[in-house]
């Protein structure tokens, strides 16, 4: 290769393939050492450099130099040519690696193209990224030549290839449509502080604004929910509550947990749990379907949320005071001090951290282990009861569902049995006291009760 020759390659490459010309200079390189060691054996101590300049040659074998016609010459050209475009195609996938890395968590727009099975294959410009199934919103259904968006989950290498893995079940997905769809947030005027998700379900989304003028809540939703409208249509008619954002969490986690109201929360610093005091006609919709309301709280405001009526606390209250004062080497006032703190059953205190139950309690190491001990076995035992209980009652909704279904079959058959007949048999619904079908007392010559005499 002519030192001209040289650059125009390297500068073409540049160009065509966004490679750094630094890299392609290394390439060929390479490829020429590649090429003279198989010459002169892999004994042979050679090194070669390119001008970045102008392009010459330089190269040595064992110290000595080497003619620069045997450098520029067809020595090992096939093997060169190999080897510069191995390098090259590692190049590229770099760059594509790197470029693609930085941008995890943002969110692209592509083409989908094709599907294999239940995966989509979707073009992002010259770059081709796949939508696996288990990163898709259920229920989803994309076709080809449909444009979608997701946020880049995942970017890794895979021998000569870049594997670009996309995602729409992310939070950052939210987050960023939030970013495209209201100016305040992409200002910096509203802040997003945090988001919890069930994607396709429901998300939460904490929000905070920087000037006290403008209502992060209302810019969110936008006039008529224009906004939060575009977003929900973009998720596949997922519900999105906005919530206002607050560092104190006594306030943070009842606007966690809209739109139930709350009485009062109760916050468990020992074990990060909130205890949530709610009335008996809030309690369903504080849970939310499935638990899904306080599971998205939860998750939302880093604490565990336990939802409970103020009756449902009391009993709890009474119930560990009594357990905790029958273990060994735990008395009322201990019981009482641990349910202060939230403790309130064997599970929580077998995980309790000894040098708290220590300080509590005025105990000794070996009296602390001994209570955490006692209290994993009732622990354990109480789960296995738990269980049992859960079977029992599984076992008893089964044995009604078969009762009620086989009662149904046979007024089922009953009424077939009527219909094709034309008689009624004795004893089902609509047969008089006497086996006379379709009888009344009036019928019968008998006065009816507050009827005419």
């Amino acid at each position: 290769m002519k030192p001209e020759e040289i650059l125009r390659i390297v500068d073409a490459i540049h160009r065509d393939k966004n490679i750094d010309k630094e890299i392609v200079f290394q390439a060929i390189e390479a490829a020429l050492v590649t090429a003279l060691t198989r010459q002169y054996g892999e004994s042979a101590d050679i090194q070669v450099a390119i001008d970045r300049g102008d392009g010459r040659v330089h190269g040595t074998r064992d110290g000595v130099e080497i003619d620069t016609a045997e450098l520029s010459g067809r020595i090992g050209a096939q093997t060169a040519k190999q080897v510069i475009i191995q390098k090259i195609r590692e190049a590229e996938r770099d760059a594509i690696h790197d470029e693609f890395e930085e941008q995890i968590g943002l969110m692209v727009s592509g083409v989908v193209s094709r599907f294999e099975g239940a995966t989509a294959t979707v073009t992002l410009g010259a770059t081709e990224a796949i939508l696996p199934r288990s990163e898709q919103i259920p229920g989803e259904a994309f076709h080809p030549n449909e444009r979608i968006r997701a946020t880049i989950f995942e970017v890794r290498k895979v021998g000569s290839r870049v594997k670009i893995i996309l995602s729409r079940i992310r939070p950052q997905l939210v987050q960023r449509l939030f970013e495209q769809e209201i100016p305040e947030i992409a200002d910096g005027v509203i802040e997003i502080r945090a988001i919890s998700r069930e994607p396709g379900y429901r998300s939460k989304v904490a929000v905070i604004s920087s000037d006290a003028r403008v209502d992060c809540v209302g810019a969110c939703v936008g006039v008529r929910g224009n906004r939060i409208k575009n977003i929900v249509e973009e998720l596949g008619g997922e519900r999105i509550d906005i919530v206002r954002w607050s560092d104190d969490l006594q306030v943070l986690v009842p606007n966690a947990l809209q739109p139930a109201e709350v009485d009062e929360v109760i916050l468990c610093q020992m074990l990060g749990r909130g205890i949530v005091l709610v009335r008996e006609d809030q309690l369903s919709l504080a849970i939310g379907r499935r638990g899904q309301n306080v599971r998205l709280a939860s998750k939302l405001c880093g604490w565990d949320i336990e939802i409970m009526t103020r009756e449902e606390l009391d009993q709890q209250i009474e119930r560990a005071v009594t357990g905790f004062s029958s273990i060994t080497g735990l008395d009322e006032s201990l019981a009482e001090k641990l349910v202060g703190e939230g403790f309130l059953s064997y599970d929580d205190l077998s995980v309790i951290e000894p040098d708290d139950l220590m300080e509590m309690g005025g105990l000794s190491a070996e009296a602390v282990d001994q209570i955490v001990v006692e209290a994993e076995s009732r622990a354990a035992q109480a789960e296995v009861a738990a269980a049992d209980e859960r079977r029992k009652q599984r076992e008893q909704e089964r044995i009604d569902r078969a009762t009620a279904e086989a009662d149904a079959a046979e007024r089922a058959l009953t009424a077939a049995r009527e219909a094709a007949t034309g008689e009624v048999v004795a004893g089902e619904p609509g047969v008089s006291g006497d086996g006379l079908a379709g009888s009344s007392a009036a019928d019968q010559g008998d006065v009816v009760a507050g009827g005419p005499e």
